[in-house]
């Protein structure tokens, strides 16, 4: 991106409320554009796109549109070479794929699990799976997992319908499922299950303290890695899916507990960690099994980091947020 030679290192974005979900888009004819949910403790709640102005180097908003309750997790279709419709995808009280368009972003369907009902348990998160774009996965707080097949259809008119209809149901949890996460190679108490063969499933690591395990992020080139971490905990864990219940490797210098997780899109060795100490730490954990002491970088930001994500087609950025800002950080 030629910034006219002033290449700035951070960019940042003020929205009009607290900031919580927030991801980086895939299509390569869409570099700096992100979409970040509103946590307002109410019903009315908002989702805004923002792109990246090359001229003015600044963030504008290009989009708000309405949404029930705050989202707990936004993703773009990762779709890098842009043949599937432009698709945003949003967690809540159900899981939403959102068409988006120049002027307009428009609802394209409603996926509800529970079709006895018109209540739903509320969605703690979901995954799109990167090798099958067709195939999106959710968790909920009723303790079931469910794998979403999608249908973006022929093209009527200059419309394409998209409809999504439940794959399977997954129910071997006996609590709330707070993260579900597709493996490039498998789903990920981490219980992981092997989509092919549903009824069998493997427990790779429980809380010593018996603590929920909040987030779980598969490694992005080397596929036996997974990094999790617990409700309140300080630390992450990484995870070696051939040596279960066992941690590889302990990230410990948070001050406070842990909110996001992610790993470098472009090499095994590199996550990045955020927590409410304010802190951005990325690490270099090749030396495992040895203890890995400190990280490589620190960034320090003016609030409690509530998300990370590092941009997949874009290795040199992270975005995180906290209280109402984006950031984007050159690494």
């Amino acid at each position: 991106m030629s910034m006219h030679g002033k290449r700035k290192e951070i960019y940042k974005y003020e929205a009009p409320w607290t900031v919580y979900a927030m991801n980086w888009s895939v299509r390569p004819d869409k570099r700096f554009r992100l979409a970040l949910g509103s946590f307002v403790e109410e019903y009315n709640n908002k989702v805004q796109l923002v792109g990246l102005e090359e001229e003015s180097s600044e963030f504008v908003c290009r989009n708000t549109f309405d949404h029930p309750y705050p989202t707990t997790k936004i993703m773009w279709i990762p779709d890098t070479k842009g043949v599937y419709p432009d698709l945003l995808a949003t967690s809540g009280d159900y899981l939403r794929i959102w068409r988006v368009s120049d002027t307009e972003t428009r609802l394209e369907c409603l996926l509800n699990n529970n079709k006895n009902s018109d209540f739903c348990a509320p969605l703690t998160s979901f995954d799109w799976n990167e090798v099958d774009p067709n195939l999106l996965g959710t968790s909920s707080i009723d303790t079931t997992c469910t794998i979403w097949g999608l249908e973006t259809g022929q093209v009527l008119g200059r419309v394409n319908l998209v409809s999504g209809h439940v794959k399977t149901q997954l129910i071997a949890h006996d609590k709330e499922v707070y993260d579900i996460a597709f493996s490039r190679a498998a789903d990920g108490s981490v219980r992981m299950f092997d989509l092919r063969h549903l009824e069998h499933s493997t427990i790779i690591y429980e809380d010593p303290q018996h603590h929920p395990l909040l987030r779980l992020c598969w490694n992005k080139q080397d596929p036996n890695y997974l990094a999790t971490m617990a409700m309140d905990g300080m630390e992450v864990v990484i995870l070696d899916v051939r040596v279960p219940c066992t941690p590889v490797a302990r990230l410990n210098n948070h001050r406070a507990c842990v909110n996001g997780i992610a790993w470098a899109p472009h090499s095994s060795c590199h996550i990045c960690t955020a927590a409410d100490d304010h802190q951005a730490l990325i690490w270099d954990i090749q030396q495992m099994p040895r203890a890995i002491e400190d990280p490589i970088l620190a960034y320090t930001a003016e609030g409690e980091i509530n998300n990370v994500q590092w941009a997949s087609t874009q290795p040199d950025w992270i975005a995180i947020c906290y209280n109402n800002c984006l950031e984007i950080l050159r690494v």
